[in-house]
């Protein structure tokens, strides 16, 4: 049987975890995701975890958090006063909001904390600082 290597298209199955068992992401039933082992269209760890596997085998990796979305960054953390926030918006922790950044590009953050006069927006990926574990199932090697 032959096994994928750097180069090939492939598709896997995948349940994506963190450490306390919460699922965080994973291929819709009989949908296995594509991708070309090598083009970095995932995150490295994932990639590599699929070289030298057969088709219909599975393995569970864990990706530490400085080699998914990196650690967690306080200096993208920053508490502005609610004045900042467009009128019509009703702030609520967890929300995602698109801003500027200081060079005018987009940045997605997410509301991490309310108080009466301020929000805290938090522009780490919601990922950042955490391992991930993956059980991956090699469905397909399509060339």
């Amino acid at each position: 049987m032959s096994k994928a290597q750097l180069g090939d298209t492939v598709k896997v199955m995948y349940i994506g975890s963190l450490n306390d068992g919460t699922v965080f992401d994973q291929s819709k039933k009989d949908a296995p995701i594509q991708f070309t082992l090598g083009k970095q269209q995932l995150l490295p760890g994932f990639e590599l975890s699929i070289i030298d596997m057969e088709v219909g085998e599975t393995k569970k990796i864990t990706i530490p958090a400085k080699e998914a979305y990196g650690e967690h960054q306080e200096d993208s953390v920053v508490e502005v006063t609610r004045s900042r926030l467009p009128d019509n918006l009703e702030p609520q922790i967890g929300q995602r909001l698109e801003v500027q950044d200081k060079d005018d590009n987009p940045l997605t953050v997410t509301i991490t904390n309310l108080t009466k006069n301020t929000v805290t927006l938090d522009a780490n990926h919601q990922l950042a600082g955490k391992d991930l574990t993956f059980e991956i199932t090699l469905t397909e090697i399509v060339n």
